[in-house]
């Protein structure tokens, strides 16, 4: 059961929204800051007066102002809040749309559901809430093509320089170079295009542009 949520996040319309969200889901104690400071302060202030938030709702992204901020975004709010309040719930509700990133969030900071900002959010937010309250994780349509993809072809760090060293600018031909000079094997020009094709052929792509148009929208680069 949740009973008491705090809502972090600086854009008044969406703070608002999720607040009207959370009220038809008659959760009885709506608290909401615009500062991941505030949120902090609030968190261990309810903890230490014995009255712990069940969930927090938070952004990734604040964007800075005229106040300074120890906390300066949501990645760096979850580690803090969980330092304080280890069994704390945590639902993020963002733009980010990289699976690669939304991913890590589930790996790295165990968080229990993630709700893209988009068309029919809200009604997102009431599914992810149910099944938080229930003690299921909610995932994003995202992350099911990501794992897809990444069953299809798991992108090693080899891969993932010389896609990136493409995206820069860099062409194959020099590629080498760069794997020479960083101490990188295999660093020979065939072996650089054989890597290239094997990868296009998983995703049938036809050229090098569309695989790290592809890198760039998975988060992978």
């Amino acid at each position: 059961m949740i009973r008491k949520v705090l809502i972090a996040e600086d854009h008044e319309s969406a703070n608002i929204s999720v607040q009207k969200t959370l009220e038809l889901l008659q959760v009885r104690s709506i608290d909401h800051v615009y500062y991941c400071d505030d949120a902090l302060a609030k968190i261990e202030f309810a903890k230490q007066a014995g009255e712990s938030y069940d969930l927090l709702i938070s952004d990734l992204f604040f964007e800075q102002d005229y106040r300074a901020q120890k906390i300066s975004g949501g990645a760096a709010l979850i580690a803090a809040a969980r330092a304080v309040q280890p069994e704390l719930k945590i639902l993020i509700f963002s733009a980010e749309n990289k699976p690669a990133v939304i991913d890590s969030l589930f790996r790295n900071y165990e968080i229990d559901g993630f709700v893209r900002k988009a068309r029919n959010d809200a009604a997102e937010l009431q599914v992810a809430f149910e099944k938080i309250a229930g003690n299921q994780r909610h995932y994003p349509k995202q992350l099911a093509e990501y794992a897809k993809h990444q069953n299809a072809h798991n992108f090693t760090d080899f891969d993932v320089t010389i896609i990136s060293l493409l995206a820069q600018g860099v062409p194959q031909k020099n590629i080498p170079e760069y794997l020479q000079q960083h101490n990188i094997k295999p660093s020979g020009l065939s072996s650089v295009e054989k890597r290239f094709n094997q990868i296009r052929s998983v995703f049938e792509f036809s050229n090098n542009e569309q695989l790290v148009a592809f890198c760039k929208d998975m988060g992978i680069i």
